[in-house]
């Protein structure tokens, strides 16, 4: 009884042609489609060979392979935009191109940002006006404490030299 889907014998044996048959073209194996197709176009290359060799080679570069149905019909078709390709020589440098609105939104709100910060660095914001007002209180009290531990430091050394005495 046959399980699964793979079959337990192998069904589809191989036939191998022997170098006699290879030397005498009369193999058992059947030809695939590419080799016929290459067969038939060397006859057709060679029918062409003899053909112009007969009219004295009339086109040489006038043969030229098209796809499909386009050798046979010719088509105008208006919705067909063909690319335009631009070369870099051919831009335009001064030209500007349009931002959309998010772009150019996004660049004010750049140039305001580094405008308020160099503004910020000058002192001339209201809140670089609080921090420095604040940053010299902090001096000032910085300044006062280590005064009062000076003096008191001062005033040990002396208390200490009164007891020596």
């Amino acid at each position: 009884m046959g399980r699964g889907k793979f079959k337990s014998k192998p069904t589809g044996r191989r036939q191998f042609s022997t170098p006699e048959d290879m030397a005498a073209g009369t193999s058992s194996r059947p030809k695939t489609f590419r080799q016929k197709e290459a067969e038939h176009e060397e006859s057709e290359q060679e029918s062409e060979e003899v053909s112009e060799n007969e009219s004295g080679e009339e086109s040489e570069g006038e043969t030229k392979k098209t796809k499909g149905t386009q050798g046979i019909i010719e088509i105008e078709n208006p919705n067909l935009v063909k690319q335009k390709n631009v070369k870099a020589r051919d831009i335009d440098i001064g030209k500007t191109t349009e931002l959309s609105r998010r772009e150019r939104e996004e660049l004010e709100k750049q140039r305001a940002h580094e405008r308020y910060m160099r503004l910020q660095e000058q002192g001339k914001t209201e809140q670089a006006r609080k921090d420095l007002e604040r940053l010299a209180l902090i001096r000032q009290q910085r300044a006062e404490a280590a005064k009062k531990r000076e003096e008191e430091k001062a005033a040990k050394e002396q208390k200490k030299a009164e007891a020596r005495k």
